[in-house]
């Protein structure tokens, strides 16, 4: 067991760190270029986007990336155009950054909590209105941290996981849970084996997800609109299965907010973002994640103006 793991979380690793070349917008920014600043307040690691033209107090959304890890640029993307919008907007690394841990394993919910503390407390942040965005294995925390976090008004959550996984860890042994709340470890689903790939590694352990119900993340806290996001073809893990759990289970307890699930049969896990226009040199990058290039750029031309529409019903109900 030990020594497939191990090997599992290698080929993790390896897959993992090309899951985010990098792309060119293939439209002009919205809005004037927002003011970034680099935070390092109460033990976060995180950039703060301000709109160049912010007034008063603003809504703001926590940019949460996968595993990449520290402040990627997917990430950044994201909070950068979510600032152009009109949001302020902070990009939280949680792990293999500058004074964080180097694997993602056992981060303490508490930590997302204290970024949300933070936030909150900016002179130019409403509080009242605050939203989570996480692609990939960022949607396992922003599922985590809004099902224990009352204070999150809205989730988009992108290539989305409704489970607990083990952590990604780059030392020998077992990986851990990926969280833990009040010191102690969450239950988490284990890896499948043996397997083939990352996505066989997550599809077998899907298998066995009535034998670990209570690594199930219980969304149904969660108690505000959430969006989830996936590609059909996505060949990094089983977003859509997993993003169809999600509703189900919502709508098996009569979860009363709205509940968005946007599908796409011919995109990957590049189904989310500003809208691209891939180069020679990345689209390979690109097509390893699933669909096509055609398919991954209507995805995510239609799927991102979407997500700001359904962040904007929930923040900004007067725009």
């Amino acid at each position: 067991m030990r020594k497939w793991i191990g090997a599992a979380t290698a080929v993790a690793g390896m897959v993992f760190a090309v899951a985010w070349p990098s792309l060119a917008l293939s439209h002009a920014a919205p809005g004037a270029e927002p003011v970034r600043t680099h935070v390092t307040a109460n033990g976060l690691v995180a950039d703060l986007y301000v709109p160049a033209d912010a007034k008063g107090r603003t809504p703001a959304v926590i940019v949460l990336g996968g595993s990449e890890g520290g402040l990627g640029a997917a990430a950044a993307r994201d909070a950068r155009l979510l600032a152009q919008h009109g949001y302020v907007t902070l990009q939280l690394a949680y792990f293999d950054a500058p004074g964080l841990p180097k694997d993602l394993g056992l981060i303490p919910l508490e930590y997302f909590r204290t970024a949300v503390d933070w936030l909150g407390a900016q002179p130019g942040v409403d509080p009242r209105r605050i939203g989570l965005e996480g692609g990939s294995i960022g949607s396992e925390v922003a599922l985590a941290v809004a099902a224990h976090d009352r204070r999150i008004k809205v989730v988009v959550a992108t290539m989305p996981t409704g489970v607990v996984w083990p952590g990604i860890s780059h030392t020998s042994g077992d990986p851990p849970s990926t969280f833990t709340l009040g010191g102690k470890p969450l239950p988490y689903l284990p890896y499948g084996g043996p397997f083939t790939s990352v996505f066989d590694l997550y599809a077998k352990g899907l298998k066995a997800l009535d034998q670990h119900p209570d690594a199930v993340i219980p969304v149904e806290r969660i108690a505000v609109p959430v969006m989830l996001v996936c590609g059909k073809s996505d060949t990094l893990w089983p977003s859509c299965p997993m993003a169809e759990q999600v509703a189900a289970r919502l709508t098996a307890r009569r979860f009363k907010p709205p509940v968005e699930l946007l599908e796409y049969a011919d995109a990957g896990h590049a189904v989310f973002g500003g809208s691209w226009n891939p180069d020679a040199a990345t689209a390979a990058g690109w097509l390893e994640l699933g669909g096509t290039l055609e398919g991954n750029r209507a995805a995510r031309q239609a799927s991102w103006p979407r997500s700001v529409t359904f962040i904007d019903k929930v923040l900004r109900p007067d725009r």
